[in-house]
């Protein structure tokens, strides 16, 4: 009961921030999700030995959800900024050591998986529209609620059985069935010219990469030790439990929207 209340607190409230806010507002709204979301991930990499220089590391998330989500922006310079600055940074706080290498991947990790995803949902909704991203937000939500009730009622064969026990490959089957499906559907009108084929196929990419997203966050968790990234959302865990499927999922629809197959469809 605590799960849905929280869902239906919410989700209006992510519906509301997509259509009604401009991309330099939602832009605001990335950067709090992703700051969130990056305590989280440092207290994992803590748990796994490497420690962060938690500013430096999550300011170059931060810049890199930034300028990704300005379109034509040079997202290669903070990038770059990163990789130099923080490893500069633990060379400094570091003794020679084992768990060095980790701290500096580690550290610059954060802007990869954080900042680009969330910047990369930005700039959809600057360059295609908002209502690619709610096609995004909408996929990930019917291929998860897919799962979850297809792997309750159908679930015999686990799926990653040494990262997630609950996670079942008939469940991930109805998540694709649920998934595409409503990329199908919904897809008519928001992404109209692009063929029922490539809708259903782009719909399979979303609920693939979703999955793999969500069973990389819970090989960190696993690794870390612990359940839920954090207690943030009653009955829900942390932020990255929240976003992990969108976090491998945004990024590849953003390229594919962007310079891949459906680039003529939706103008770009």
């Amino acid at each position: 009961m605590v799960r849905v209340l929280s869902a239906l607190v919410l989700l209006p409230v992510v519906l509301a921030a997509i259509w009604f806010l401009t991309s330099i507002q939602l832009l605001v709204v990335a950067e709090a999700v992703l700051v969130l979301a990056f305590a989280e991930y440092a207290r994992l990499a803590a748990a796994m030995g490497a420690r962060l220089p938690k500013a430096a590391a999550g300011a170059a998330a931060v810049a890199t959800c930034a300028v990704l989500a300005w379109p034509g922006a040079p997202v290669e310079v903070p990038l770059m900024a990163a990789v130099i600055a923080l490893a500069a940074l633990v060379l400094a706080m570091r003794q020679p050591g084992p768990a060095v290498l980790a701290e500096v991947s580690a550290s610059v990790f954060g802007a990869v998986y954080l900042g680009l995803p969330l910047g990369a949902t930005v700039a959809i909704h600057a360059t295609v529209g908002r209502e690619a991203v709610l096609l995004l937000l909408f996929t990930v939500i019917a291929s998860d609620t897919a799962q979850y009730y297809t792997g309750r009622l159908a679930g015999r064969r686990l799926l990653a059985p040494a990262i997630s026990p609950k996670k079942t490959i008939e469940g991930a089957i109805g998540g694709f069935a649920g998934g595409m499906a409503l990329v199908a559907i919904l897809g008519r009108w928001w992404l109209p010219a692009v063929p029922l084929g490539w809708r259903l196929a782009l719909g399979a990419i979303l609920v693939g990469l979703g999955i793999v997203g969500d069973l990389f966050e819970s090989l960190l968790k696993r690794s870390a030790g612990v359940k839920d990234s954090s207690g943030l959302i009653p009955g829900h865990g942390g932020m990255l439990d929240r976003i992990d499927a969108l976090l491998f999922a945004a990024p590849a629809y953003y390229v594919l929207l962007r310079y891949g197959v459906f680039a003529t469809a939706t103008g770009n």
